[in-house]
């Protein structure tokens, strides 16, 4: 199934008001239980940092800042030797399974030389060194843990290098060759795989692992599906670098995009589905009491993190309407069969298709807020507190991000997320109503 020319698309110049990418260190590192992230920046760099995983700090996290001096500006210092340091001094305390580097603006408007440091400092000292431009260049701040997959998938083992392990470990990974990228929570890892493994399908790996040295094994006989709609370069890296498979499915969030997701699994594996139409139903009678609050109130997204198209596809099929769909950056081919489902359930729910504006200017977009006046705009932090003050309800774009919404069972935790601005906003008009009369 693809989109027709029905949705409309329209491209805007705004700026791009969203977290920076080095954001994604602060879930990646719990991931990757064996990681270390060193981020290569500036004092600005390590002020987001500090800022935005304050909270985290007391928890000893396995990541660092290596800050860029004048010295290392003007290259009158030796990268090398700096970075060789610090790393050796990360092995002495932490002795992680791998080390990520993170670079920023910075590093790429200097030019340094990662990609040709990390070899040869990996080789002296015996650490997998991965280096990742996770930087402010990109569209959305989710677009971090796209560059860091795309890097780790050039590590994932083929065959070939394995030759001198356990044979047997590894015909039984690759009995199915169906591996998921995309980095969710252990509990979301763990009802993804159990909903699979109802169909008789056995996943043989995740992209990321738990731990280094769990890596997938990748041959051109792999076929891997992606969890998250950001995630379009790791797609690229898996089909043209390692000759994987991709299977072009929507994404498993809301029940109705889980149902789609693992019937395209099944199609291209060539197994017959079963009981899912049942499941889904199960979960959509679950969300009644949500979707009795919901249904026929109008939402906006202002375009944040790259989910505003699952998102809006599941609430348009909850009832809602959705006046536009904001989004920093749209890879059509990577979610072509979510803009199809989105297409047919604007079909089926008999609504008009909801604009999709390119990198949306957010001045444009107060604009048109404030003329159609939804019960609800999804938006970045930036946006939150002036439209708030202007009697709108918003709801952190950002939220949607950290929350657990992948699954059928997770999509309660959507709709708790969409409603309760509105909850809310009824308690308090309950309270006035007690009050003056």
């Amino acid at each position: 199934m693809t989109y027709s020319n029905n949705l409309t698309f329209e491209c805007e110049t705004g700026n791009y008001h969203t977290f920076c990418p080095i954001s994604c260190v602060s879930w990646l590192y719990q991931k990757i239980e064996d990681s270390f992230f060193l981020v290569i920046g500036t004092k600005t760099c390590g002020y987001f940092l500090q800022n935005a995983m304050g909270v985290m700090i007391f928890a000893e996290p396995r990541y660092a800042m290596a800050e860029l001096e004048e010295g290392d500006i003007s290259a009158q210092l030796n990268d090398y030797e700096e970075l060789k340091k610090l790393c050796l001094q990360i092995k002495k305390d932490r002795n992680p399974g791998v080390i990520f580097w993170i670079g920023t603006c910075t590093t790429e408007i200097i030019k340094m030389d990662l990609e040709g440091i990390a070899p040869k400092l990996e080789a002296d000292i015996n650490i997998p060194i991965i280096v990742a431009r996770a930087n402010g260049l990109d569209y959305a701040f989710t677009q971090g843990e796209d560059t860091v997959l795309a890097a780790m998938a050039q590590r994932c083992p083929d065959a070939k290098s394995l030759k001198y392990k356990n044979i047997n470990t590894i015909k039984t990974k690759q009995h199915t060759n169906l591996i998921l990228f995309g980095s969710l929570p252990n509990t979301t890892v763990n009802q993804l795989t159990t909903e699979l493994s109802k169909q008789n399908i056995t996943i043989a790996g995740w992209l990321p692992s738990s731990r280094y040295n769990e890596l997938p094994i990748i041959t051109e006989n792999s076929y891997v599906v992606g969890v998250n709609p950001f995630l379009s370069r790791t797609a690229t890296t898996l089909m043209r670098r390692r000759k994987a498979k991709l299977i072009s499915a929507p994404f498993p969030i809301g029940p109705d995009g889980t149902r789609a997701w693992i019937e395209k699994i099944c199609s291209v594996l060539e197994i017959t589905p079963k009981n899912l139409n049942t499941r889904e139903s199960e979960i959509w009678d679950t969300l009644d009491e949500y979707i009795q609050l919901i249904k026929g109130k109008s939402v906006f997204f202002m375009g944040d993190n790259l989910l505003e198209i699952s998102l809006a596809r599941f609430l348009i099929r909850c009832g809602m309407i959705v006046y536009e769909i904001g989004i920093p950056y749209m890879d059509k081919r990577y979610q072509n069969a979510e803009l199809a489902l989105l297409e047919h359930t604007c079909n089926i729910m008999n609504i008009k298709k909801p604009r999709i504006i390119e990198k949306p200017d957010n001045y444009n977009q107060l604009d048109r807020i404030q003329d159609l006046k939804p019960d609800l705009v999804i938006t970045g932090m930036a946006h939150a507190n002036p439209l708030e003050a202007r009697g709108i309800n918003t709801k952190w774009s950002v939220e949607f991000t950290f929350a657990q919404i992948h699954g059928f069972t997770n999509a309660k935790d959507i709709l708790e997320l969409i409603t309760r601005p509105l909850r809310r906003n009824n308690s308090l008009q309950t309270i006035n109503n007690n009050i003056y009369y």
